[in-house]
């Protein structure tokens, strides 16, 4: 599957999310480290949700850049 995320830069960090799946967060000093984190993080969140017998949300938010 693949899960859209969105990634903040901020004063020193990087910090990311996955809207489809709610909770599921991770920072990292880079862009790149933070989305190996964030790569963990999903499977991590996804690993969870299963072994609570829950069903794993399908991956549906897409994102897209507007130059205004």
């Amino acid at each position: 599957m693949e899960y859209t995320i969105l990634l903040e830069k901020g004063i020193n960090n990087w910090s990311a999310y996955c809207p489809d799946l709610p909770g599921c967060v991770s920072t990292g000093r880079t862009k790149e480290e933070t989305i190996n984190n964030m790569k963990k993080a999903i499977e991590f969140h996804i690993e969870g949700i299963k072994k609570d017998g829950d069903n794993v949300p399908e991956p549906s938010t897409i994102a897209t850049i507007i130059s205004i």
